[in-house]
């Protein structure tokens, strides 16, 4: 598994991800809230598969 989700977009995905469970917690937004599961999940492991499909890398230093 290559690392390809750099520092601000991980923190992004973290606190976005964690914003939309806590929505769906509260009964705010629905179940669609859980949807949120997937970018706090691609945050804290800094992997997505979908960046990975399209080529893309927003870590500034590759792993080796």
């Amino acid at each position: 598994m290559n690392i390809n989700v750099g520092g601000a977009d991980r923190i992004l995905r973290i606190v976005v991800g964690l914003a939309l469970i806590l929505l769906a917690l509260s009964g705010q937004i629905g179940a669609w809230g859980w949807i949120g599961v997937v970018p706090l999940a691609t945050g804290l492991f800094r992997m997505c598969p979908l960046y990975a499909l399209l080529g893309m890398n927003t870590c500034p230093v590759s792993p080796k």
